[in-house]
C-alpha cells in the first residue's frame, strides 16, 4: 500500500539519517534533527532535507493523529531522497576502532 511504502521509506531514511549524525561523533534526541542537519553530516542541500522534514511531519501527524495524507508523488520524492541519503551514507569512511 501506499502508506506502507512510505512508512519503510522514512524509517530507512532515518536510520540512515540517524547513522551519518552518529558517524560524526553526535547524538540527537529528536527525531527531526537528524533531517535538519544533513548539510553537516553528508553535504545534501534543502533539496533532500525538507522532503525529509515534510515527511516527519506526515509521519507525526498519522501516528499521533490519525490523519493520513500521503500521495504518489510525496512517497516517489521520499523515495528518491532516501537514496540520495543512502549514496552518502556508503560513501562515508570507516569508522576507526577505538582502543
Amino acid at each position: 500500500s501506499l502508506y506502507s511504502r512510505f512508512d519503510l521509506a522514512y524509517s530507512a531514511a532515518h536510520a540512515l539519517c540517524l547513522a551519518a549524525l552518529r558517524h560524526r561523533g553526535y547524538r540527537s534526541s529528536k527525531r527531526y534533527i537528524v533531517f535538519q542537519v544533513l548539510p553537516d553530516t553528508l553535504g545534501l542541500g534543502p533539496d533532500v532535507w525538507r522532503v525529509l522534514s515534510k515527511c516527519h511531519d506526515m509521519r507525526n501527524r498519522t501516528e499521533y493523529e490519525g490523519a493520513l495524507d500521503v500521495d504518489e508523488r510525496l512517497v516517489a520524492d521520499l523515495i528518491a531522497s532516501c537514496r540520495k541519503v543512502a549514496d552518502k551514507v556508503s560513501g562515508l569512511p570507516p569508522l576507526q576502532a577505538s582502543k
